[in-house]
């Protein structure tokens, strides 16, 4: 019976000293070194991650950064500068455009009643006596005025010998003639002008054929 107890009580003490030892080791593990750097490694991750996401933003955030108001108002004055000065080099244009047709129809319609003038000249010159003085001083008034209005701009139409041309030219008869060509001009009736290629009286001529 002792030597039972005996063999209990060494029982019991083995168990509890294995027990001990178990969680000594238990202990031992969980607090080791390898343990601790891996933590403290995942910790260290997760702390630089978390640094390096709000740089990411802030790069995100830069790129997509709107222009400064001060910018678009700049843009916008300098298109509507342009604007303006493109409106008003067409509106200069235009401008002077009116103005040199306004010119050249005043031009025209003073010419055209000066023409009468120097076709009554040509009238009474072709009657003149030749040697007569007073006819000998009307045709250099005659050349000089021609000279005048050709300085201007105008010209007399060619109309005899040319082809009948309906832009210059005012048919008022028209003869059977074997010698002229089709459609040829074989007499000038009244002188046609031009101002500056623009027809102020077309010449009043007989067509042949």
């Amino acid at each position: 019976m002792a030597e039972e107890n005996k063999n209990t009580s060494e029982v019991q003490e083995e168990t509890e000293q294995n027990t001990v030892e178990n969680e000594t080791v238990t202990e031992v593990q969980e607090e080791s070194p390898e343990a601790t750097a891996g933590e403290e490694s995942t910790a260290e991750t997760s702390e630089e991650a978390s640094e390096e996401k709000p740089e990411g933003k802030a790069k995100t955030s830069f790129f997509k950064k709107k222009k400064d108001k001060k910018d678009q108002q700049i843009e916008e004055l300098t298109d509507r500068l342009k604007r303006s000065m493109a409106e008003f080099d067409n509106f200069r244009k235009r401008t002077e455009k009116e103005k040199s047709s306004m010119y050249i129809i005043g031009a025209k319609e003073i010419i055209e009643n000066m023409l009468p003038v120097v076709d009554n000249f040509e009238r009474g010159l072709a009657q003149a006596v030749e040697g007569d003085a007073f006819a000998e001083g009307m045709k250099m008034i005659y050349k000089q005025l021609m000279t005048t209005l050709e300085g201007l701009g105008v010209e007399a139409i060619e109309a005899v010998g040319k082809e009948f041309d309906p832009d210059f030219h005012n048919a008022v008869m028209h003869v059977e003639d074997e010698e002229a060509g089709e459609n040829m001009v074989v007499e000038e009736l009244q002188k046609g002008y031009t101002y500056k290629g623009f027809v102020v009286r077309h010449s009043m001529v007989k067509v042949a054929n």
